[in-house]
């Protein structure tokens, strides 16, 4: 970088505009153009000529997805106006006030100079007790594809820990079309994921807003429904998912269902990887909960599953068995000794088939535990025993098998 500064403004017809252009010659910066619209602002900064682009903090279309796109140029982004928390969550490096436009050639020198735009500061640790602190649990229910009952395992769950006295919430973060909408018989037109994903790319999303997305589906039970088609993933952008489950998190308990895929098809070239909500999903989960299907393709695709589990976090895993019955011809002894071929995990749980109760709550719009006893509600209701009814205890290291 050259000791003048390259700028380039996109004022939108703000007042201040011949006063910045002024001051900022006088001061030695090399204005190289004067944008008419953020589309002229991000065509000129794609020439990697600039380092700084002076913008009205009011500037019609200026979100996250510009400020990155300007920083993939290596051009930081200076404010004049506009209101500082917002723009600065968009990754605005300065914010100038309006009626102190004579501070702006310090703010784009000041930009100007840095080598990197550095991340914000981590928040700090948590100072409460330790049982406190582990009550904001976020669980991740993942499985491969075909089907194995995934949204059924998660919409269990968070009704599980709602039904026994705690918050929950319950994202449905799966990038090919979630089914959380369809099994709680929510039939809003707004998809919850897309309203929040709107607000943190404007710098917008906070508690109050983000109360605003969600659905109250029974006591203590919160849902944010997923993506209407699965063509809109390209809407949910990087970064978005880790945004709404922190907010989820301070609400409650969080339970999220996930994709099928934790392959990054980024890094095969695509510009966005269709398998980012699951990937961020993943890294942010205090807990993993694998389900697979019993039946022999089942097992094949739950193996393989594992196996990317296994490559790509750290946290506790539970294995979940789905649709278990003895006409298989196999022990649940059988299974767990697959299991534990492939992943050690926190514990392995067996889901009856119960196709009865299954029908029952898909018809009714419900979660099985709302329609009182059936043998699959008794054994959700262990799982969840296992993952979030110990939340606010140390998860126990050494591996210990559950058959249920």
């Amino acid at each position: 970088m050259t000791d003048r500064v390259a700028v380039l403004i996109a004022a939108g017809g703000a007042p201040w505009e011949a006063t910045a252009l002024r001051l900022l010659v006088a001061d030695g910066a090399a204005v190289l153009k004067r944008c008419v619209d953020l589309h002229d602002l991000l065509a000129s900064a794609a020439t990697g000529q600039a380092d700084v682009a002076v913008v009205s903090g009011r500037l019609p279309g200026i979100d996250a997805d510009a400020v990155v796109q300007l920083l993939r140029h290596d051009v930081r982004c200076v404010a004049v106006g506009g209101e500082v928390e917002a723009l600065s969550r968009l990754g605005v490096v300065s914010v100038v006030p309006e009626d102190a436009v004579d501070q702006l050639p310090v703010a784009v020198s000041r930009a100007g100079s840095e080598d990197l735009v550095l991340d914000p500061d981590p928040p700090p640790e948590p100072s409460g007790p330790p049982a406190a602190q582990a009550r904001r649990q976020v669980v991740v229910v993942h499985g491969p594809a075909g089907g194995p009952g995934r949204t059924t395992l998660a919409v269990g769950l968070a009704a599980q820990h709602a039904h026994q006295g705690q918050r929950s919430v319950l994202v449905d973060a799966d990038p090919h079309g979630g089914a959380v909408a369809q099994h709680l018989g929510v039939l809003d037109e707004v998809s919850g994921l897309l309203a929040a994903s709107r607000l943190v790319n404007s710098g917008s999303l906070d508690q109050a807003s983000f109360a605003r997305c969600r659905r109250l589906v029974a006591e203590r039970f919160e849902v944010l429904t997923g993506l209407p088609r699965p063509d809109r993933w390209v809407e949910a952008r990087p970064g978005v998912l880790d945004a709404v489950l922190e907010e989820s998190a301070a609400v409650g308990d969080v339970v999220v269902d996930t994709g099928f895929s934790l392959e990054d098809d980024a890094e095969l070239g695509r510009t966005l990887s269709r398998n980012q909500l699951t990937l961020e999903a993943v890294a942010a989960a205090h807990h993993v909960v694998v389900i697979g299907s019993a039946e022999p393709t089942g097992l094949a695709r739950l193996a393989r599953c594992l196996v990317e589990v296994r490559d790509s976090t750290h946290v506790p895993v539970t294995v979940v068995v789905n649709r278990m019955r003895d006409s298989l011809g196999w022990s649940r002894r059988d299974i767990v000794g697959m299991v534990e071929g492939y992943i050690r995990p926190q514990g392995v749980h067996f889901l009856p088939e119960d196709r009865a109760a299954t029908d029952k709550a898909l018809v009714a719009g419900t979660s099985l535990v709302e329609l009182g006893d059936s043998p699959l509600r008794r054994a959700l209701a262990e799982v969840h025993g296992a993952v979030l009814g110990a939340a606010q205890n140390p998860p126990i290291s050494r591996y210990r098998p559950v058959a249920v």
